[in-house]
């Protein structure tokens, strides 16, 4: 029964009580025409003993009734089948249309018979027409429910519309406010409350986060710093074993700050600063922090026009995608190649110098980049340890085209 929808369990409801009561008012009905059958043949018969008793009792010429449809006897001519009925009035078990009266008169006990068939054949019909009516009313009751439920949930369903619009962001909410003050204000008012409690842990977790930005970006900052001062060693610069090191350091540094904030950028969700931004400018800028003086490997740009996009983010995801490439520290050329709403970003071997061994973790993506993808509206069509590519909203694109 759970499983079936709300409105079909009211018709449901709605025809069962329709077809009690059709059931019943026909059961009363077939009862009333019984008693008013036996109320008639007794006062009739009751009447025949009474006039034909008194005057059989008062000498006066009396012969009783022997016609079709009544019929009158006394002990010593009344039939076989009758003579042993008590008092009172009886049906014949042969014919049930036939009503039979036993009383005791001043003339004796007289036996009266009436043929009520016409009756009987109008109990009948009245049968039919009476399931008829059970039938109907069954009918028109689920028909009438649906229809009544229908009309009855119509708050619900707008009340089931204001949730589906409710954002995936927690809202305070006044649902309670539109609707009546019964059960669905009562679901209204819950729905508002729940909302309020979701506004209230959404608020603690952004103050979380804020702390942890401060509180990540402080460590890091200090590791990076430290780091930058040990590659600007001359000592070190001595020591290409040393020197590659802390590159790898550095290298692992960076990823890291670009996760936390890639890590902060979903998990805050502040509203997006869309920028209609320079697309050439837009990919060169990404590619500034990546290249060093240790790694002088330019790169191809492909790309015109200008672009919409949420800067901040966009740069962040599209620098750690680069970086998953291995680029710059693996020697190879990098391209990348935007046409319409399509970024394409590749490395290949450089014709001068064959490539160095790749990291094992280049290649994917990652999770958290995904989602910031996901956020600003970019679709990874591919990640591969040689290429990703991108698929941009096609709203972004104002002119971008290869050049």
């Amino acid at each position: 029964m759970s499983d079936i929808p709300l409105r079909r369990r009211v018709t449901l409801a709605l025809t069962l009580l329709g077809f009690l009561l059709s059931t019943l008012f026909a059961a009363a009905t077939l009862k009333v025409t019984e008693d008013y059958e036996y109320v008639v043949a007794t006062e009739l018969l009751r009447g025949q003993a009474e006039d034909y008793g008194l005057r059989l009792a008062n000498g006066l010429p009396a012969q009783l009734p022997r016609t079709q449809r009544l019929s009158g006897y006394t002990r010593a001519d009344v039939p076989p089948r009758y003579a042993a009925f008590p008092m009172g009035v009886h049906e014949d078990a042969a014919e049930e249309r036939v009503h039979v009266g036993v009383f005791d008169t001043s003339a004796g006990r007289l036996y009266f018979s009436i043929d009520l068939g016409d009756i009987e054949a109008l109990e009948r019909l009245l049968g039919w027409a009476l399931a008829a009516v059970v039938v109907l009313g069954t009918f028109l009751s689920g028909f009438l429910g649906w229809l009544f439920a229908g009309a009855a949930l119509v708050p619900v369903t707008r009340l089931a519309r204001a949730v589906d619009a409710l954002p995936v962001a927690p809202q305070a909410t006044h649902l309670g406010e539109r609707v009546s003050d019964d059960e669905l204000g009562r679901l209204a008012r819950a729905i508002d409350g729940y909302q309020r409690r979701l506004v209230d842990a959404d608020t603690h977790e952004q103050a979380f986060f804020a702390d942890a930005s401060h509180e990540l970006r402080t460590p890091i900052a200090v590791v990076q710093g430290a780091t930058e001062v040990m590659l600007d060693d001359p000592e070190a610069a001595r020591e290409p074993r040393r020197m590659e090191r802390l590159r790898r350091l550095d290298r692992g540094v960076r990823e890291m700050t670009d996760l936390v904030e890639m890590l902060l950028a979903v998990a805050r969700r502040r509203a997006l600063q869309f920028e209609t931004v320079d697309a050439a400018g837009f990919l060169r800028e990404a590619l500034e922090p990546l290249q060093t003086d240790a790694t002088p490997v330019a790169a191809d740009i492909v790309a015109s026009g200008a672009l919409r996009m949420p800067r901040r983010e966009a740069l962040l995801l599209l620098r750690h995608a680069v970086g998953k490439l291995g680029w710059p520290a693996s020697g190879d050329a990098l391209s990348l190649r935007l046409d319409d709403s399509r970024l394409d970003i590749a490395v290949h071997a450089r014709n001068d110098m064959p490539s160095t061994a790749q990291r094992s973790d280049t290649g994917g993506l990652g999770a958290l980049a995904q989602r910031l993808a996901e956020r600003i509206g970019w679709r990874c069509e591919q990640a591969s340890p040689g290429r990703i590519v991108f698929a941009l909203p096609a709203d972004a694109s104002d002119g971008a085209r290869t050049g």
